[in-house]
């Protein structure tokens, strides 16, 4: 399962290890941290990028917003650190620009969005993200609405199969859904190993591969909350909030965040392609970014030696210029959804 931004998920005793944000030193840079200004950390996490984007310049300001209310409780002492120059939300990242506002803030100088998620989340059983320890079957990032266990045990075996397959890119979805439809009508799925075990008897782990229930579990994870959406919104907001010159970085761990992330600033940037597989024709606007990084920029060899869930990190980022913020793209948004839902829409993928 991806994990972001927090080191390894277990020191030599087999306990957690301390949070350590992933191309800290690329996201400063990116952000243009030194310059001073307002600057929004959509996933406060632990707090490593707030911490040392408020460290780059003594009269930086950060809003920093996160959904999981321990990530809000636990930010309290940096709060009290930073005092005045800190501001720590509840909330979705999607919405980021009308947070700001709420703050009394028109523009902001740089957003940082670290997609995914984290290892505090990871590393607790009680939360329910990771299959490697026992513990309720829930993924909830805010730790309320509908669970993990709810899309197991109530979805239907086609809606199973999308889950799995488009977010999960899980190769056996449909064997999986119907293996989930049987097992439940004999007892609801409660537990990730219940789940765990179910995946892990129909596909078969190769050597040194990754456990055959990764895929599964973050398709759930995904579609509990709605993070690929979250994503769509977030850049979109964050074209708004910017001022000129403002920058827009995204750090991704897998493939189908990075796809969104890619074509939202290709299609913002003037160099999307005369229609694609995933994009179709659309007619030439005016740039409302350029970009700041030629392609993605990935780990060092030091980095991913020293923290292992850095290895699949990649960072793009953009710049704003002076055109006004255009409407959300349809087409990036479709990338986030499920065929079905897509199709209800009127749309194609």
């Amino acid at each position: 399962m991806m994990g972001r931004g927090d080191g390894p998920g277990a020191g030599a005793a087999g306990g957690p290890t301390r949070h350590v944000p992933v191309l800290l030193a690329e996201v400063c840079e990116a952000l243009d941290a030194k310059r001073g200004g307002l600057f929004i950390d959509g996933t406060f996490g632990a707090g490593g990028y707030t911490r040392a984007i408020l460290d780059a310049h003594p009269q930086n300001k950060v809003i920093a917003i996160d959904r999981d209310p321990d990530a809000i409780a636990s930010g309290a002492s940096l709060v009290g650190k930073f005092k005045k120059r800190l501001i720590l939300v509840p909330g979705r990242f999607g919405d980021l620009d009308e947070i700001a506002r709420d703050q009394g803030f028109d523009g902001a100088e740089g957003v940082v969005l670290d997609i995914g998620v984290s290892s505090m989340q990871l590393d607790q059983a009680e939360r329910g993200f990771s299959f490697r320890n026992d513990g309720p079957l829930d993924m909830r990032m805010e730790q309320e609405g509908p669970s993990a266990a709810d899309i197991v045990n109530e979805s239907s075996e086609a809606e199973l199969a999308d889950i799995f397959y488009h977010y999960g890119e899980e190769r056996r979805a449909r064997a999986v859904a119907r293996a989930i439809i049987e097992a439940r009508r004999r007892e609801p799925f409660q537990t990730t190993r219940q789940l765990a075990d179910l995946v892990a008897s129909l596909i078969r782990q190769e050597p040194s591969g990754i456990h055959p229930a990764t895929r599964v579990f973050q398709g759930l994870r995904i579609a509990v909350n709605d993070e690929l959406g979250e994503l769509v919104r977030a850049l979109h907001a964050a074209e708004r909030i910017l001022k000129p010159g403002g920058r827009l970085v995204v750090v991704t761990f897998h493939s189908l965040e990075d796809r969104i992330v890619k074509q939202f600033f290709a299609a913002r940037t003037g160099r999307l392609p005369s229609g694609s597989r995933h994009l179709p024709t659309v007619a030439a606007a005016e740039p409302t970014f350029h970009a700041v990084t030629r392609g993605p920029v990935g780990p060092s060899e030091q980095e991913m030696a020293r923290n292992p869930r850095a290895r699949s990190a990649k960072l793009r980022a953009g710049a704003r210029t002076e055109v006004p913020p255009q409407e959300p793209l349809s087409a990036i948004t479709m990338l986030a959804e499920l065929p079905q839902t897509a199709e209800k829409k009127g749309g194609r993928r």
